[in-house]
């Protein structure tokens, strides 16, 4: 992989109930994921995303291969400057925090674990 790529491009987070999982979204980041669309079987809103950014983006997914779990791969949603402020919205939309904003050095910043609104487990990551 070229050191100018991203190791990430895409991420997809597991929905059964897919207006519910953007209501939960848009409530903690504060952002809109416009419209709902259906594509190859499956429903899908995406994150808002700047294409030209050369940045990784994502999106909510329901659909047969997408089942939600708290095993398996962990995204660090970005909630730079500060993830106190995301986090502290999750269990009022619905989610419940599983470890609390936690240091991990100096240089690398702070994480926390939640559990969204379809039983996922996600973390934050920010700078402070």
């Amino acid at each position: 992989m070229d050191a100018s790529t991203n190791a990430l491009n895409w991420f997809e987070i597991s929905t059964t109930d897919i207006a519910r999982a953007k209501k939960f979204y848009e409530t903690i980041f504060d952002i809109s994921m416009g419209d709902t669309v259906e594509m190859m079987g499956m429903k899908m809103a995406f994150f808002p995303a700047d294409s030209m950014n050369g940045k990784a983006s994502g999106g909510l997914v329901e659909g047969p291969m997408h089942k939600p779990s708290m095993d398996g791969s962990k995204i660090y949603l970005n909630a730079n400057p500060d993830l106190d402020e995301a986090l502290g919205k999750v269990e009022a939309a619905g989610g419940k925090v599983a470890m609390p904003k936690t240091k991990i050095t100096d240089e690398i910043g702070y994480m926390a674990f939640f559990i969204d609104t379809e039983g996922n487990g996600m973390a934050l990551h920010s700078n402070n």
